[in-house]
This record gives C-alpha cells, structure tokens and sequence, in this order.
C-alpha cells in the first residue's frame, strides 16, 4: 500500500469534508465544460469557459466561482494531478462510461461520498433506500458533527450522485439498480487500485473493483476488451496476470510508488 502521502500528490483526498456536502458529483457540468475543451486543457482555461464565458449557464458570478471551486475539489481539474489526467484521457474515449467514471473519481476525492459506498454496495437489486437511511448512516458514522439540515443535504447528494451513476433509480422513493459497467470503468477501477499499490491478481480484489458489482469473469472480460482497444497491456496465464499503463504516468510520478 503507497503511503498517505504518495496518494495524496496521485490526487486521491482524504479527511472527514467533502463536496457532497452541498452538491452531487456535477455529472451535467462536467459533460458540458469536457465538451468545449481538449484533454490537454488547462485549469485556467476551464475556470475562464466557467467564469467568464459561463457556458453552464450559471445565474449569477458568485454561483460561477462556487461551480468552479466544487469541481477543484470533486475533481482537481489539472492534468499535473495524475488522477484527473487520466480520468479526463478516459473519458474521451467511451460517452457510455461517462457517469460511472465521474462517481468513481468521486469516490477517490471525496470522502462523505465513500462513506455511503458501503451502504449502497450492501443493497439487493430492487431493495428500497431512503433518504432518512442514508441520513441516519452519516450520523451514525460522524456523532454530533452534522446538523439535521446538513444530514439532509448530505443524504439528497450522495443519493442524487449514486443514481445518476446507474446505482439507484428514482426521484423521492430510491431503489437499488445494476450500473453499466464499461471497459473503460474497469481500467480506471485497476488504475486507482496500482496507484495505492496493489499488482497483478490483487488489483482485481480492491475496494475500487468492489465498487463495479462485477463477477471475477467478468472483470477479466472486460479488461482484455480494453486491451484489445489499446488502454491497457493486458496479460492473464492460469493464475498469473499482468497489467500494464503504459504512458498513464510520468518517469518522476512512478518513482512516488516506490517511495
């Protein structure tokens, strides 16, 4: 496991705060400002399309600077944070895995949204969620540090975020749903999974794996679709497997996994 430290500078937070707080994961804002912008664009550049251009539309320019600064901290929003490069080199390449993969980056940078993963990975297909649960999650985790309005914000968001991810369906009453998983969902899952450390086999079995709701089989399936498609190097042998991303990191961001 790479230390506190090293998964900090890949881009992965921790702490007990998070952007759920006050907003979903802003799968409609992402999709509109990735639209406009090359993979390479810088924060300068997406901040001016925000606040200057505002081409999501925001009313009034507190609400642009408050946009722009929830997607910094979902997000990060700079290709010199490994995670969002290759999050946003991801995401051009498959439109179906668009919401998965906003959730799982999600997930790696916010910390109110992974303490509900649990609670959602723990429901049966068709199983009955509401908001009061998920409240009552977040203040049996954090005693005493939440308001009863901000349990409520709390709960509406995450909730909001893991329906738009495929995970649950509908809009007052929230029922446990399959997501789609794509080839591209898995590369991330097993990108995230080498950046705390894990290889070979073992990246099949982290808690970002966990997180797809996928057999083992199926896994394996579409990690070789993503290597035929040239996102990965994928090898699986009998009980030996060895994956490759090649180009994902810089020389100086592959000596921090050894640090």
């Amino acid at each position: 496991m790479t230390s506190p430290a090293t998964q900090q500078k890949f881009g992965f937070k921790s702490g007990r705060n998070g952007a759920h707080a006050s907003r979903t994961m802003m799968l409609a804002e992402i999709i509109e400002l990735f639209k406009g912008r090359p993979a390479d664009a810088t924060p300068e550049q997406y901040q001016q399309d925000i606040v200057s251009f505002n081409v999501l539309h925001k009313p009034t320019e507190k609400a642009r600077q408050l946009t722009w600064r929830h997607l910094l901290d979902l997000y990060g929003m700079d290709t010199s944070i490994p995670l969002f490069r290759v999050f946003r080199r991801l995401w051009d390449s498959d439109d179906q895995a668009h919401a998965m993969l906003a959730c799982q980056m999600g997930l790696a940078r916010d910390p109110l949204l992974r303490m509900s993963q649990d609670k959602i990975l723990a429901l049966e297909p068709g199983q009955l969620l509401s908001r009061e649960e998920m409240e009552q999650m977040f203040s049996d985790l954090c005693p005493d540090r939440f308001s009863p309005a901000t349990l409520k914000s709390i709960a509406q968001n995450v909730n909001g975020t893991w329906t738009k991810a495929g995970y649950l369906k509908g809009r007052t009453k929230k029922l446990r749903t399959v997501p789609v998983v794509r080839p591209v969902n898995v590369v991330f899952a097993l990108f995230l999974g080498y950046l705390q450390g894990a290889t070979g086999n073992r990246l099949f079995s982290t808690e970002w794996m966990k997180v797809l709701g996928c057999h083992h089989d199926r896994l394996l399936e579409l990690a070789r679709f993503a290597s035929h498609a040239g996102l990965i190097t994928f090898k699986h042998s009998s009980e030996v497997v060895e994956i490759t991303f090649t180009g994902y990191l810089t020389k100086e961001e592959e000596s921090w996994l050894y640090e």
